[in-house]
């Protein structure tokens, strides 16, 4: 490493701990110009967060938010040239700092998740016609070995509430959010419709079969974890997901 680079690496340590020693040969007044451009590359992360949470915010309140904001940048600094992905990895920082109230972090995957959706490169979802014309002779053995290629972006998780309503409920400041829990387990799926991020809710069993075939997993494969999870039923079922997969516009070619 070259003395500018190593100088450089102290610099950036220092400012991202507020306990470390400061670098050999600096003065008070180094100190104080120091704690200056902390505060300001601080803020700046936080209201890049704020940007991207907006919603979070208004949840948690904003003393509670810029806490944990706070609390994210110091744990998790970001390492990327741009302010698009400071946000990575808040979430999970919310899981742990309310573990009593798990829609704050389910909100906040919501609001990542479609930030992420909405910078993903474009392209131009696979119509149902167009899937029936490349599928229409495949064989029992290729439909087993089927696999897709999704939406970028595109992404889901388990929830345990109704985010819609709460995504609603917190679209103007000053509303009081609707935090309801739903009946059963579910998963949330984020992807892009053109240049709009959107979501819809769908059952658990739905929600892991689009993760394993994301994952790289062919239809067969889901197919027989559907059956092993809902018996008879598990085959009409993987017949009603792909097609709803297609025509929300979440897939984008066979692979």
């Amino acid at each position: 490493m070259t003395a500018l680079a190593a100088r450089q690496s102290n610099f950036m340590a220092s400012l991202l701990d507020d306990e470390r020693a400061l670098p050999d040969g600096w003065t008070p007044r180094h100190e104080a110009g120091l704690e200056i451009y902390r505060n300001n590359y601080r803020s700046a992360l936080v209201e890049a967060l704020r940007s991207t949470f907006e919603r979070t915010e208004r949840l948690v309140g904003e003393d509670t938010f810029a806490r944990a904001a706070a609390h994210h940048l110091i744990i998790h600094p970001p390492s990327s040239w741009t302010l698009d992905l400071a946000g990575a990895g808040f979430a999970e920082t919310c899981a742990d700092l309310f573990p009593g109230d798990p829609e704050v972090a389910e909100l906040a995957w919501l609001e990542w998740s479609m930030h992420f959706a909405f910078v993903a490169r474009d392209a131009k979802p696979l119509s149902s016609e167009g899937f029936l014309n490349m599928a229409g002779d495949f064989t029992e053995e290729d439909w087993g070995a089927l696999r897709l290629v999704f939406m970028p972006g595109l992404t889901q998780n388990d929830t345990a509430h109704d985010l819609k309503r709460l995504w609603s409920s917190l679209a103007t400041p000053g509303n009081s959010p609707e935090i309801v829990p739903l009946s059963e387990p579910s998963s949330t799926i984020v992807w892009r419709e053109g240049e709009r991020p959107v979501f819809i809710t769908v059952s658990q069993a739905e929600g892991r079969a689009l993760a394993a075939m994301v994952g790289g997993a062919n239809y067969g494969e889901v197919c027989e974890v559907l059956v092993e999870q809902e018996g008879s039923d598990g085959i009409e079922l993987a017949g009603t997901i792909l097609r709803r997969w297609l025509f929300e516009g979440m897939v984008e070619t066979i692979a």
